[in-house]
């Protein structure tokens, strides 16, 4: 089966770790999708309030609300109805933190709605709440007796001290690409354009192409690539050696192998 038969012939569930992932990865997408469901693990909101204070908020309860008033109108533009959207409530950069809990949650959203396909997050370093969807998507279709397929959409990673986006990490399959079309790009720009308290972050990200791939099997206990991972340059409390540790303990707890 191709990717694009993946998506237009099946339910379709895409599970990401903030408002706007979903957009930046599947936005062109979105529009051929029948009644898909979006769940978005986090709330977009870090409680050391750094980000909130940035776009204009004292308090993380408000900086939350406005990012999911950014994805409802991201969404309406798509099609997407505000009751085809789920929020797992988690603190931003803090999806990292209780891994068994966030996979037995996904794996029983998973078994209720039954969709024959999953999209999100590729494993590669670059933001510690994309890891910790991409191991819980995986750890709860691992519990599953009968699992959906798992696909990838392009996010960004590390690579040459600098970001890299819309493109998976060079050692993997590059996926299937498609070019949106003059609508679709233009459609594309102003779903981006909704999510305002992200304008700096998302102005790098490509409008004009999307690329999908099917998961590989991934070893959580492992680094997705040699050297400095992305979100190392950040001060948000996370290493790849402890967020791998974190992996291994939850993959424990939940009686799964390591490669997933």
């Amino acid at each position: 089966m191709s990717v694009e038969e993946a998506f237009t012939s099946r339910r379709v569930i895409l599970i990401v770790a903030h408002p706007d992932d979903e957009t930046i990865g599947a936005g062109g997408l979105l529009q051929q999708l029948n009644d898909a469901l979006i769940v978005v693990v986090t709330d977009g909101a870090p409680r050391n309030l750094i980000d909130a204070r940035e776009a204009g908020f004292e308090r993380y309860e408000d900086y939350a609300q406005a990012r999911w008033l950014e994805l409802q109108n991201a969404m309406e533009l798509a099609g997407v109805r505000p009751d085809q959207l789920r929020c797992l409530s988690v603190p931003d950069q803090e999806a990292s933190l209780n891994l068994p809990e966030l996979s037995r949650r996904i794996g029983e959203i998973l078994r209720s709605e039954r969709p024959g396909t999953v999209l999100t997050h590729p494993y590669e370093g670059g933001h510690p709440d994309h890891d910790a969807t991409a191991f819980a998507v995986h750890a709860g279709c691992a519990l599953l007796p009968v699992a959906p397929d798992i696909h990838e959409f392009t996010s960004y990673h590390a690579k040459d001290g600098a970001m890299e986006v819309g493109r998976f990490l060079p050692d993997g399959e590059p996926g299937e690409c498609t070019q949106l079309s003059n609508e679709g790009r233009e459609r594309k720009r102003k779903m981006i354009e909704c999510f305002a308290t992200q304008e700096r972050t998302l102005r790098c990200f490509p409008l004009d192409v999307e690329c999908f791939r099917p998961a590989p099997a991934y070893d959580f206990t492992q680094a997705p690539h040699a050297g400095e991972l992305f979100y190392e340059k950040f001060p948000w409390g996370m290493t790849g050696e402890k967020w791998r540790e974190l992996a291994a303990v939850a993959l424990k707890k939940l009686s799964l192998t390591a490669t997933l």
